[in-house]
């Protein structure tokens, strides 16, 4: 098969010195925009104590410590500004993506020992499932930096119990170790009640001297016998108590490493705790990167800076796709399916770091003379319309058969809706996408460059709508909704202008209606609201997409649980013809 991925078909273009100079005001927007996610970022990397008072008491910070552990530039973190339940200290309190570690990927979490020493928080929860969802989807060992002080007590309610409350991470690593999967843990402080699961449900545990892992601490411990409420006697007992439990907490490295045995390893140092995780990784299964690859990795055949000109921030603006696909993959190099059918999206085969991908997206613009070929109006791209739908199928289907994870690239405003599009039974092929994204048993990776609306945010890779999405990417660009704000508003308020234009009454106050919730529409769409509440994963500097494709993709071969050789595959065969 080498004569089909050594050297595909070369695509994009270089830009012109006119285009370079009318690109520069969008460069100048994006930039502005991005140094405000990473504001919201650093904000975020300094809430708690100061480093420096970390350090002083002979630790290391959570940001130390993946420094220390990740192999240098593959780290690609996930959920940094994830708060959607609105904690007053803007966080989670979990740092967490994906890295290489000993040369090998692997999906990577840590409490923020900054913050009340790593405390369960309201959302961490959910934080953590969307780990180890990524962690099962990739087949990648989940490696654990645990320094948890247990819950915050006074919002246990927003986070202790429920199908998906603070509980289900640990029947998670259960679920995990079933599946083959490892989860090694470093873990550091002191780590009572649910800090003392999260130690104690990985499946190899590295043990700084001076932990302990505890089904309650010193606090719990005093407080096991309730009397109905407290008075000034029951204040001093427990104080007695408390400084008696606080000079010797449970579960220290005596009693888990000399009585049972549960600590496999205990160190001196801090980083040696690193160490002994990194030694480990190197023995984790893994196929040899030529296993898979097609061809040498190539860089892209054009400079990334171009992504920042071509992606325009106006969202009405329209843009070549093409062209920002060429700066992301090998050599700019692709293998285009049915380049003269569907004109709406995207489908190829291109290379990440040697490695077969599969993409997807939508195109933008006027789509040219009779189509839709069942419509009367003309087609505009960023819609689906009949012929994209049936070639999406096809194409994923294909994929599946030929074992190639998918990165999807969505800027769309929805489904082509009317009665000719249901005779066109774009319904049914909308679910049938659904069914044949489900049945391919892929990794997908999702980038949202700008819109995504209505249906076509689920079955173009969206995360509600599929298992398979590893994670989902913003950019500055990104803005999610059902519908645009304004068209929610004519669908809100339409019939209510009539009525009241019937009835002579002033038109005033409906329209005060309609703007305000075209405005509420675009603030909880925007790029930071979509971080916040995990509507995407980590909002992204477009420099910066191909450094996830790679870790994505890397992670995908890494060690998949089923494999097409590569003289088996069809779907090249098909695109050649």
């Amino acid at each position: 098969m080498r004569p089909y991925f050594e050297k595909m078909d070369p695509f994009g273009k270089e830009l012109k010195k006119g285009e370079l100079k009318r690109t520069e005001s969008n460069i100048k927007e994006i930039k502005d925009a991005e140094e405000v996610i990473e504001e919201a970022v650093e904000k975020i990397k300094h809430i708690g104590l100061p480093t420096e008072k970390i350090n002083s008491r002979g630790q290391m910070t959570v940001w130390q410590r993946l420094e220390y552990l990740v192999d240098e530039g593959t780290w690609c973190p996930l959920h940094s500004l994830y708060n959607p339940l609105d904690n007053e200290e803007g966080s989670t309190n979990v740092v967490d993506g994906i890295g290489k570690i000993s040369g090998k990927w692997a999906i990577i979490i840590g409490f923020d020992n900054k913050l009340m020493a790593g405390a369960w928080m309201p959302g961490q929860s959910e934080n953590i499932l969307r780990i180890t969802d990524l962690s099962k989807r990739l087949n990648l060992p989940l490696v654990w930096i645990v320094n948890c002080s247990g819950a915050k007590l006074p919002e246990q309610e927003k986070f202790y119990a429920n199908r998906r409350g603070a509980g289900t991470p640990f029947f998670r690593h259960a679920e995990l170790e079933q599946m083959g999967i490892p989860i090694l843990a470093g873990i550091y402080g002191t780590n009572p009640a649910g800090g003392g699961y999260q130690s104690i449900s990985p499946t190899i545990l590295f043990a700084h001297k001076n932990c302990n892992i505890a089904v309650g601490g010193a606090g719990i411990v005093s407080g096991m016998a309730p009397q109905g409420g407290f008075d000034l006697e029951m204040a001093e007992s427990l104080i007695e108590k408390a400084k008696t439990h606080k000079a010797k907490p449970p579960g220290s490295v005596k009693t888990h490493y000399d009585s049972t045995g549960f600590f496999r390893y205990v160190y001196e140092e801090e980083k040696e705790v690193l160490d002994g995780l990194k030694d480990y990784m190197k023995d984790m299964p893994a196929y040899n990167p030529k296993f898979f690859r097609v061809a040498e990795p190539k860089a892209p055949a054009y400079p990334d800076d171009d992504i920042m000109r071509l992606l325009p921030i106006e969202p009405k603006r329209t843009y070549n796709f093409d062209q920002i696909l060429a700066r992301l993959v090998d050599g700019g190099e692709h293998s285009e399916f049915r380049p003269d059918y569907g004109p709406e999206v995207y489908t190829g085969i291109c290379k990440i770091d040697g490695f077969l991908v599969a993409c997807i997206a939508n195109r933008q613009g006027y789509l040219g003379k009779g189509y839709p070929e069942y419509a009367d109006y003309p087609g505009i791209g960023g819609k689906l319309y009949r012929q994209g739908l049936i070639k999406m199928n096809e194409f994923i289907t294909l994929c599946g058969r030929d074992r190639l994870p998918i990165i999807w690239f969505q800027d769309t405003s929805g489904i082509d809706v009317g009665d000719i599009a249901e005779k066109a039974e774009l319904l049914g092929l909308g679910q049938s996408q659904i069914y044949s994204i489900q049945q391919t048993d892929v990794p997908m990776m999702l980038v949202v460059l700008r819109k995504g609306s209505a249906a076509a945010h689920y079955v173009m890779g969206g995360p509600t709508a599929n298992r398979h999405n590893a994670f989902t990417l913003g950019t500055v660009a990104t803005e999610i909704y059902v519908m645009h704000g304004e068209t929610a508003a004519v669908a809100s308020y339409a019939r209510r202008l009539v009525k009241e234009k019937e009835a002579g009454n002033p038109l005033d106050p409906v329209i005060d209606n309609m703007n305000a919730l075209a405005e509420k529409y675009h603030e909880k769409s925007r790029p930071l609201f979509c971080a916040k509440h995990g509507l995407v994963d980590e909002i992204v500097n477009l420099k910066n997409l191909r450094k996830y494709m790679v870790a994505f993709t890397g992670g995908a071969y890494q060690n998949p649980k089923s494999i097409c050789p590569q003289h088996q595959m069809i779907l090249p065969r098909i695109i050649k013809g």
